[in-house]
C-alpha cells in the first residue's frame, strides 16, 4: 500500500515515511534519498488517502496507479509537465473512462502522471496493489 509514501504541501516530489518524532515526521525523498523532517503544521498527505472523482462518486488513487502500471507495464508514463490540457485529459480518459471532467483538472492529472513516475522510478510499483473492499475500513 501506498500509506507511507507522502506528498507535502509546498515541497516538490514525494516521499517515504521512516520515523515520527513529537512534533514531526522524518521523510525521505523518493527522488534525491535525503532525510529531512515534516513539521506538524506542514499539509502532509498520504497517497492512500487520495482518490480521483468520477461520476459515480471516487476512486483510490491506488486504484488509478494500478490501471497505469497494467496499461504501461510499469514503465514510465511519456507525458509531462509541457504536455498539452487535451493530452492529458485524452491519458487520463483511456485510464479512468468515467471520470469527473468538472471536477478533476489538467493540473491534477499532471501531478499524477508525476508522481507515478517518481514512483517506477524510485521501484515502488509493488505497492500499487488495488485496494480490496475489507482493507478499506483500518481507521
Amino acid at each position: 500500500m501506498l500509506k507511507r509514501i507522502l506528498s507535502i504541501a509546498g515541497k516538490p516530489g514525494l516521499y517515504e515515511l521512516v520515523s515520527q518524532g513529537k512534533n514531526m515526521l522524518i521523510v525521505e525523498a523518493l527522488e534525491t534519498k535525503k532525510r529531512t523532517p515534516a513539521y506538524a503544521h506542514e499539509r502532509v498527505i498520504s497517497l492512500a488517502d487520495i482518490a480521483m472523482f468520477t461520476e459515480d462518486g471516487e476512486v483510490p488513487l491506488v486504484d488509478v496507479f494500478c490501471t497505469i502500471k497494467e496499461k504501461y507495464n510499469a514503465e514510465k508514463v511519456g507525458l509531462n509537465s509541457k504536455s498539452s490540457n487535451q493530452e492529458l485529459f485524452d491519458f487520463f480518459a483511456e485510464i479512468l473512462p468515467n471520470f469527473d471532467r468538472n471536477r478533476v483538472y489538467p493540473t491534477d492529472v499532471k501531478k499524477l502522471v508525476n508522481w507515478y513516475n517518481i514512483l517506477v522510478s524510485a521501484g515502488k510499483t509493488d505497492l500499487m496493489v488495488k485496494q480490496s473492499e475489507g482493507e478499506g475500513s483500518e481507521e
